[in-house]
C-alpha cells in the first residue's frame, strides 16, 4: 500500500505526502461508488440510527479524502513505526480478504485504508469520528483530550476492524 523507508524512520510530513499521493487519483466516480456502498451496506443497521451511521461514515471517510488532498498543515514528529507497520499489515490482510469478496466495494476500501492511516497517524484522531453511533445508543466521544469508543475492547482483536490501532480508548461507562 505505502512505499515507506522503514530503516531511516518516517515523519508525519513524509507520511502525509505519501497518503496525498495515494489519494490524488481517487476521482468522483470512486467517491460515488464508495458512498453508494455505505448507503447500501447500511440496510443491515438498525433503522433507528441508520441515518446517523451513514452520515458519520460519509463524513468520516468519504469527505475526508478532499480534506486530505488539500491538507497543507505542518505536522511535526516521528511516527511510531511499530504501530504504523501493525496498522499497514492489518489493512493489507483486510484487503486480501476483501479482494475475494465480490460484494465489497474496492473504492470504499481504498478510501477506508488511506483515511484510517491519515486520521490515526497524522491527525491523531480516532478512525470513527466523534458521534459515530454504535448499538445500544452509544457513540464515539471526545472527553477533554481523550477520545473514547464503546466497542474498543470488544473489537481490538477483530481482524476485520481497525480498532487495534485506533487511538480511541475504551469508554468505561459502557
Amino acid at each position: 500500500m505505502l512505499d515507506l523507508n522503514w530503516e531511516k524512520g518516517v515523519s508525519k510530513e513524509e507520511l502525509l505526502k505519501i497518503l496525498q499521493k495515494e489519494a490524488h487519483p481517487i476521482d468522483i466516480g470512486e467517491i460515488i461508488s464508495a458512498s453508494n456502498f455505505i448507503h447500501e451496506d447500511s440496510c443491515y443497521i438498525q433503522a433507528n440510527y441508520r441515518k446517523k451511521f451513514v452520515k458519520s461514515y460519509v463524513d468520516g471517510f468519504i469527505l475526508r479524502i478532499k480534506y486530505l488532498k488539500n491538507d497543507n498543515a505542518l505536522y511535526h514528529g516521528e511516527l511510531d513505526l511499530e504501530e504504523l507497520k501493525f496498522a499497514l499489515d492489518l489493512l493489507k490482510e483486510q484487503q486480501a480478504t476483501n479482494d475475494i469478496n465480490e460484494d465489497f466495494d474496492h473504492s470504499f476500501f481504498k478510501i477506508y485504508m488511506i483515511i484510517s492511516v491519515y486520521t490515526t497517524f497524522i491527525l491523531e484522531e480516532p478512525v470513527h469520528p466523534p458521534g459515530t453511533p454504535f448499538p445500544g445508543g452509544f457513540e464515539v466521544r471526545l472527553e477533554g483530550e481523550t477520545y473514547t469508543c464503546p466497542v474498543k475492547e470488544s473489537q481490538k482483536d477483530n481482524p476485520g476492524a481497525v480498532c487495534g490501532f485506533c487511538i480511541a480508548e475504551q469508554d468505561e461507562s459502557v
